[in-house]
């Protein structure tokens, strides 16, 4: 699948450091949660405290990328639109 024009792909390199991130931090905090001196109930409160907390921002992420695309197709009609209208109503035809 090819990008559309306009848009910028992400290099190997980027993605590489995001999913090691994203997984670095999600093991060190389950291990750190692993870890408490707590009783297990109070493990598992956090564990799915850090489970919603996940999902939550991939939602924000994923709502966020695509109010900005459609804001972007958007204002791309738009552009359509007026480049339309000056063609045809040019006062020099």
């Amino acid at each position: 699948m090819h990008a559309p024009v306009g848009t910028q792909a992400h290099s190997t390199a980027w993605v590489i450091q995001a999913w090691a991130s994203f997984i670095l931090s999600i093991g060190g905090m389950s291990i750190g949660i692993l870890n408490l001196p707590v009783d297990n109930w109070v493990k598992g409160y956090m564990g799915m405290g850090l489970a919603f907390t996940v999902g939550a921002t991939m939602s924000v992420a994923k709502t966020t990328r695509d109010n900005y695309e459609a804001k972007r197709l958007t204002a791309r009609v738009d552009e359509a639109r007026v480049e339309k209208l000056l063609s045809e109503n040019h006062p020099l035809k």
